[in-house]
């Protein structure tokens, strides 16, 4: 669609309404067999978990991460747990990226685990994207992108300082773009006839398209696909993140998208998305199995040597807080400053814990073991 007159004059792309008619083949079809199957034996798994927490915390922060990085930040999970412990700003702590940074990251676990308590209440909605937008873009870099506002001016996508004539693509204008999220909201509470999977792809390519805030489109858009797993009953808790995968493939993830638009090649794109499901889940089954592991090998390292049920507790609890602080330990506890001490001490002495740095106040301590499962990308 062509905007304006003369030398300002610019096209911008009017997505096609969902679903797109689709061609079906035998990869195709087996893609998705592939994907169901994984997806299906992660959703397994997350239903006979005894402790949700020892995955869900973990996960939620490494697609925090993974997401947040595919848009250029430069915070790594353990910045994040250490940003949580209040430590980032420590002179002494050797970490990657400023609390900018790890802000950012951090807005994104609060607007996912936001938006699992708002879907009890409220369905998919336009008006649960902009909440979600609200939390993503508080107190970082965009924050004057209108927070929770879907945007009112024309936006595009291209290199840095390049013009909306020189963008490799420009979304609708903002008048076509609230009769597409009009659309697009309708579509979510649609029964189309195809596979669950199918209409995630098609969803987050929809977004994306549409790209309705001036900021954070691309993090609500993936937000958004965890988010939909577990309303639409595909998982039990979020334990499937596609970040991860659209971060290792990232040029590949953007070229698909933009082939959608300027070709229609739904094919390629589903297969991609597919493709990502299937590798992830497989990746989150194995992550759950290594971490479950570690943690029956330590319980078992600490019953040998008769350790106390709070000593125990302390460390379950570092699979929800990996990096930790002896004031954490005695508020999780609840015991004295003098007995969370002695608990880190006896974790020190066993191989789970080691102090990050050398300060000899504030000190922080790392489960290095738990960092390396939930750090690795396969």
């Amino acid at each position: 669609m062509k905007i304006g007159r003369g030398d300002a004059a610019y096209w911008a792309f009017i997505p096609n309404l969902l679903p797109p008619a689709l061609s079906w083949n035998v990869d195709f079809v087996n893609a998705l067999s592939v994907a169901d199957r994984s997806l299906g034996e992660l959703s397994g798994l997350g239903r006979h978990l005894t402790n949700p927490n020892l995955l869900i915390r973990p996960f939620v922060r490494r697609e925090a991460v993974l997401s947040s990085r595919i848009e250029g930040t430069q915070a790594d999970i353990t910045d994040l747990y250490a940003y949580e412990a209040g430590q980032l700003q420590r002179p002494n702590a050797k970490l990657s990226s400023s609390g900018s940074d790890v802000q950012e990251v951090l807005n994104y676990v609060h607007a996912l685990e936001y938006g699992l308590e708002r879907l009890k209440k409220l369905p998919a909605s336009l008006r649960l994207l902009r909440e979600l937008h609200a939390r993503l873009m508080e107190r970082v870099r965009g924050e004057q992108a209108t927070p929770g506002e879907f945007r009112r001016s024309q936006n595009w996508i291209g290199p840095p300082g390049c013009t909306l004539r020189e963008a490799i693509f420009v979304p609708p204008p903002v008048n076509d773009m609230h009769k597409a999220l009009d659309a697009f909201e309708k579509y979510l509470h649609l029964d189309d006839g195809y596979p669950p999977l199918i209409r995630l792809a098609l969803i987050h390519y929809q977004f994306e398209a549409i790209h309705p805030f001036l900021g954070g489109n691309g993090r609500i858009g993936r937000l958004l696909l965890s988010l939909l797993l577990v309303h639409w009953n595909l998982l039990p808790l979020p334990l499937l993140y596609l970040s991860a995968y659209f971060e290792r493939h990232r040029q590949r993830y953007y070229d698909l998208l933009l082939a959608v638009s300027e070709r229609g090649a739904w094919g390629e794109w589903l297969l991609f998305f597919l493709n990502g499901v299937a590798k992830q889940s497989q990746d989150a089954i194995d992550q759950a199995k290594q971490l479950q592991d570690l943690q029956l090998n330590w319980r078992h390292r600490l019953i040998e040597i008769r350790a106390s049920s709070s000593l125990i507790r302390l460390l379950d609890y570092l699979f929800e807080m990996p990096v930790i602080t002896i004031p954490q330990a005695q508020t999780h506890l609840g015991v004295t400053y003098h007995s969370a001490r002695l608990n880190i001490e006896k974790l020190i002495k066993v191989g789970v814990l080691k102090q990050v740095g050398e300060n000899s106040y504030g000190k922080t301590y790392i489960a290095a073991a738990i960092m390396k499962i939930i750090s690795s990308d396969k």
